[in-house]
C-alpha cells in the first residue's frame, strides 16, 4: 500500500498523480467521487477503473479513515466526538442536530495559537496544523456514524482556519466540488478571530462561502486583552478588510459576540459596536459565555443580553442570541478541548 493518502489531494492534485501512472485525467473524476462521495475503503473498491490501473496505484495511494475513539451525547442531543491522530493527538467535533439540519463543527488545528481568555482551546497551547485529509475524514467519519450527510459544515471547532489557510481552502473546495462531498458553499461557514492577510486571501478565491468573525467588543484596548490577536491586526484593519470583502446577494458577515459580565455587555459597549459597524452588510450573534476550566470570566446576565440585543434591533440589526448546545458535555461554543471522554448513548 502506497503512502499518498486520496484525501490529501486536490482534484488538481489527483490528476497529476493519475499522469504520471500514465491515464488520462478523467480517471482523476472517477478517484474523487470513490473517495468522496461513495467513501471507499480500500483502492481495489473503485470497481470501474481496470485492475492493472488499481494495482498500480495501490502501490503510490491509499485512503485512510479517522475512526471514532470516544463521544458523549447531551441532553440536547448535541453530540462531541474524539478522535485521535496517527501520531497520537487529539481532536474533538460536534454534531448539532436540529430538525432537518444536521450541523458539525469541525477543527483545523490540534490546539490553538491565539489563546483567547474566552477559549479553552487556546489553554493547552498549540501542537500542528491538520492535514486536509484529517480535516475532511472529521466529516466522512460522522457520515458514517449516523448513516447521514451532513447539512451544514461550520469551522469553528479546535483551531483558527485562517492560521492553517492551505489546507482549509483545499478541503472547501473539497467539499463544494459537484465531484467531492457536494455540499452547498451558502452551508458552510468559516468563523476567524480576525487573522486579517487570510481574510483578504480568502476575498480572492471566490468560493462563496460564509464568512463569521469573533469580534467580541468595539475597542481595542478590552479586544487586546481577551484576544490577543488584535495586538497584531486591530479592530482597524480588520474592519478595513471586512467592508472590501466581496459578498454573495443576499449574504452578510456574522459577528461573533462573545457576552462576558463586567468585560463587553453594557449599552455603551452596544453604542461603541454600533459606531463601528457602519458601511458593513452584517448581523450579530450574541454568545453568553460558557464557563471553562481555569478561567475567572462569568457570563452576562439575561437581561444585560438582551438590553445590548434590543439597542442593536432598534438600529434595524438582525441580532440573535445564541443559546449553548451541549454545555453539559463541554461542547458549547469555547469549551472544546481533548481530554478522557466517556461513551454515553
Amino acid at each position: 500500500m502506497g503512502n499518498v493518502d486520496l484525501k490529501n489531494l486536490s482534484l488538481q492534485e489527483m490528476e497529476n498523480l493519475i499522469s504520471q501512472l500514465g491515464e488520462r485525467s478523467y480517471r482523476a473524476y472517477q478517484i474523487f467521487e470513490w473517495v468522496f462521495q461513495k467513501d471507499a475503503g480500500d483502492i481495489r473498491e473503485m470497481t470501474n477503473l481496470p485492475l492493472k490501473f488499481r494495482n498500480s496505484l495501490s502501490e503510490l495511494a491509499c485512503t485512510k479513515r479517522l475512526p471514532i475513539t470516544d463521544k458523549r451525547v447531551s441532553k440536547d442531543g448535541t453530540r462531541k466526538y474524539l478522535f485521535v491522530l496517527e501520531d497520537g493527538n487529539t481532536i474533538e467535533n460536534v454534531l448539532i442536530p436540529d430538525e432537518e439540519k444536521r450541523t458539525l463543527c469541525i477543527s483545523t488545528q490540534v490546539g490553538c495559537k491565539l489563546n483567547c481568555s474566552f477559549c479553552l482551546t487556546g489553554k493547552g497551547g498549540f501542537v500542528r496544523n491538520l492535514k486536509t485529509s484529517e480535516i475532511i475524514e472529521q466529516v466522512l467519519s460522522i457520515c458514517r456514524e449516523i448513516q447521514e450527510n451532513i447539512t451544514n459544515i461550520v469551522f469553528m471547532g479546535m483551531g483558527e482556519p485562517l492560521d492553517n489557510y492551505e489546507n482549509v481552502i483545499k478541503t472547501i473546495k473539497i467539499m463544494i466540488s459537484p465531484h467531492g462531498l457536494k455540499i452547498p458553499a451558502r452551508r458552510i461557514t468559516l468563523s476567524t478571530a480576525g487573522i486579517v492577510p487570510g481574510i483578504i486571501r480568502l476575498a480572492g478565491e471566490n468560493l462563496k462561502i460564509n464568512l463569521a468573525v469573533s469580534l467580541n467588543t468595539a475597542d481595542n484596548e478590552t479586544r487586546d486583552g481577551i484576544m490577543p490577536v488584535n495586538k497584531k491586526y486591530p479592530i482597524d484593519k480588520l474592519l478595513e478588510a471586512l467592508k472590501e470583502y466581496p459578498l454573495p446577494p443576499g449574504r452578510r458577515i456574522t459577528f461573533e459576540y462573545v457576552m462576558m459580565k463586567g468585560i463587553n455587555d453594557t449599552i455603551e459597549d452596544a453604542k461603541r459596536l454600533l459606531k463601528i459597524l457602519k458601511g458593513i452588510r452584517c448581523k450579530i450573534n450574541l454568545i453568553p459565555f460558557n464557563k471553562i476550566e481555569g478561567s475567572n470570566l462569568e457570563p452576562s446576565h439575561p437581561e444585560s443580553i438582551e438590553e445590548f440585543q434590543n439597542l442593536l434591533v432598534s438600529k434595524h440589526y438582525t441580532v440573535i442570541i445564541r443559546k449553548s448546545k451541549g454545555a453539559d458535555i463541554w461542547a458549547a461554543c469555547g469549551q472544546l478541548r481533548s481530554s478522557k471522554m466517556t461513551i454515553k448513548d
